[in-house]
This record gives structure tokens, C-alpha cells and sequence, in this order.
């Protein structure tokens, strides 16, 4: 098995990845040459999801140390940390990014030669990668607890394999479940504007024959009132203590859950949770009007139409059941410690 089949992100003779902007058509790994490089595969979202963040964070750090050409750690020490701010700075809502770039950074610039920086960096990287599949199998042994045979779930956006390095957190839980002989049904809603429920869930459960039926966004409300909808697993950028920060139409199927009692639960690792923060605290990335105007080069929108395009929004803890974690299952307004 290839890496590309198993993984999102790693690294092989230098950092690789799986270029998510050409699926479902071709499965392609892409070799990252820079830190501005990788910068421009987070923005574009060539690499996306909490998790996948955090490691591409420790990884760009990595990368730095590894494309450096000082013979002077003090140099290398103050490149790496150029660095960091140019990785963080790509996606400043997903917690997990600068969460990854800060671990990786604290203990390559623990080290005091050229060549132990490289390899702290490295191998940091490298830990995180193993430990993020090893947490993700945690949240989904916990998760997939709450889920019974024959259930139908509904997801949004992609929280499986990649949006992690592998496994998955949402759809992680949906594999877990199955994995122990549950049969589970898939509701893929395609996640507008950039389709990542239609390109990438419907993806990646279809390769693993899991069940799965793709809707419009706005389709969830009516399933839900037909009772086509047992429970609703999703992802988090970003947890603070008073919401859930993830792709944007999140909060609008929690309040559809909450209105027809339908668990809503989020499966997000510990590092996903920010403790100091709320929301008025958070900047809620803005991106290009054109990802709302445009499809596949086709307009379909006037030119110079006003738009409105945040990735994420805010879902209130309060819509939350459960949060699902690689230390269990806690109910809002209980939180994990960190």
C-alpha cells in the first residue's frame, strides 16, 4: 500500500501530501519544495481538516529546518521561527494548525547544533503524524459506543481520513462502528461552496463500501423531519469554551437537530479545544468571493455581486450532545481537561 492510500500527510525523503483539490477524480500525492509552498496548499486547500493542519503545522516546520542553509543554529533558530509565523498565519480559525507548528518549533529550537534541529524537528513531526492516528482510533472506539446498528448519520464537510493524517474523527467513529459489525447509512451533505462533503466524504465511504447517499445542504432539515435521520456526527476547527467552531452550515443542522431531538454530536481530538478563548475572541477566516460566484470556470453569479464567504460558524455548546473525544464522551456543559 502506497502512502497516499493510507495517509494524508508524509513525509518520504521530504514532505508530501495528498492533493485534495483534484479528488474524486485522481488520487495525487504532491511533493512540497518550501514553507511557501505549503502555505499556498493550506490556503488553497490542497490540505485541510484540524488534525491534517496540525501535522502539515509540525511538518512545515520540519521542512524549514530541513531546506535551510545555515552552518548557525542561532540562524536556523530564527528561520524556523519566520517560518512558524508564515505557516500559522495561512489559516488563523483551525486551532490545530498553530497548535502544530508551536509543539514542533518548542522542540526543534530545544537543540543546540544545525543537525539536531533538523532531526528533533523531523522526528516531532513524525510523532505527532503517529499519535493523531492513534487519537483518531480513540474518538472513533468511543465514539462508535453511541451509534446502534442500523443507524442512519448524518455529516458535514469532511472529518474522515482526510482531514486528518489517517482514520478520521467523524467519519473515524462511522469506521469504528462498522468495524465492529454495525451497518451504518451515510448522509453526505456537499458542503457549499467547495463541495468537500460531495468530493471527499462521498469519496473516501465509497472506497470503504460503507453505505452513504449524498444530499444538497439544504436537504437535511426535511430528512430530519421524515425520520430519515438517527444521529449527526461532525468535525470542529476550533472548540471554545462557549461553541463549536466548523465548515460553515454546521450551526444551521445542530438547530435542525435540536428543534427534531436528534443527537448532535462532534468528534474532535483534545487538541482541536481552546480553554482561554470564546468566540468574540476567534477571527473567523473570510475566502474568495469567486469560490461562491464561480464552478469548475463557469460564473453563476453578475460580476460584482456583494458576497459573503466565511469558512466556518459558530454552533453554541448548548446544541451540542456530545463531544467525543480520545478520553470520551462529554455532555455540554461538562468539557474535558486538557
Amino acid at each position: 500500500m502506497s502512502p497516499c492510500e493510507s495517509r494524508t500527510i508524509w513525509w518520504d525523503d521530504g514532505l508530501w501530501l495528498i492533493d485534495q483539490t483534484k479528488l474524486p477524480g485522481k488520487l495525487e500525492p504532491i511533493r512540497m519544495e518550501s514553507v511557501r509552498q505549503l502555505v499556498e496548499a493550506i490556503q488553497s486547500l490542497r490540505v485541510r481538516g484540524a488534525p491534517a493542519l496540525g501535522a502539515a503545522g509540525a511538518y512545515g516546520i520540519a521542512l524549514a529546518a530541513e531546506k535551510s542553509f545555515t552552518s548557525n543554529a542561532y540562524d536556523m533558530i530564527s528561520e524556523l521561527e519566520l517560518a512558524a509565523e508564515m505557516i500559522k498565519g495561512a489559516r488563523p480559525t483551525a486551532i490545530n494548525l498553530s497548535w502544530g507548528v508551536e509543539r514542533a518549533l518548542k522542540a526543534a529550537t530545544s537543540q543546540a547544533n544545525i543537525d539536531d534541529i533538523r532531526e528533533t524537528a523531523l522526528r516531532e513531526a513524525e510523532e505527532m503524524a503517529e499519535e493523531d492516528i492513534r487519537i483518531n482510533k480513540a474518538i472513533g472506539k468511543n465514539g462508535a459506543r453511541l451509534l446502534d446498528d442500523g443507524d442512519s448519520v448524518l455529516t458535514h464537510c469532511n472529518a474522515g481520513r482526510l482531514a486528518c493524517v489517517g482514520w478520521g474523527t467523524a467519519l473515524g467513529v462511522v469506521r469504528s462502528a462498522v468495524a465492529v459489525g454495525k451497518r451504518i447509512h451515510v448522509y453526505a451533505s456537499e458542503t457549499r461552496p467547495l463541495h468537500q462533503g460531495s468530493r471527499l466524504t462521498a469519496w473516501e465511504l465509497a472506497q470503504d463500501g460503507i453505505p452513504v447517499t449524498l444530499i444538497c445542504d439544504s436537504m437535511s432539515g426535511s430528512l430530519m423531519r421524515k425520520g430519515k435521520i438517527d444521529k449527526i456526527i461532525v468535525g470542529a476547527d476550533r472548540i471554545t469554551r462557549d461553541v463549536v467552531f466548523n465548515k460553515i452550515g454546521t450551526y444551521n443542522h445542530a438547530v435542525l437537530a435540536k428543534h427534531h431531538k436528534i443527537p448532535f454530536y462532534v468528534a474532535a481530538p483534545l487538541s482541536t479545544f481552546d480553554r482561554i478563548n470564546a468566540e468574540e475572541d476567534i477571527v473567523v477566516e473570510e475566502r474568495d468571493p469567486e469560490e461562491i460566484c464561480t464552478l469548475a470556470g463557469m460564473r453563476l453569479a453578475p460580476q460584482g455581486i456583494a458576497v459573503y464567504n466565511p469558512a466556518f460558524d459558530a454552533t453554541p455548546l448548548e446544541l451540542i450532545t456530545g463531544l467525543i473525544t480520545e478520553k470520551g464522551v462529554f455532555r455540554p456543559p461538562l468539557m474535558p481537561t486538557l
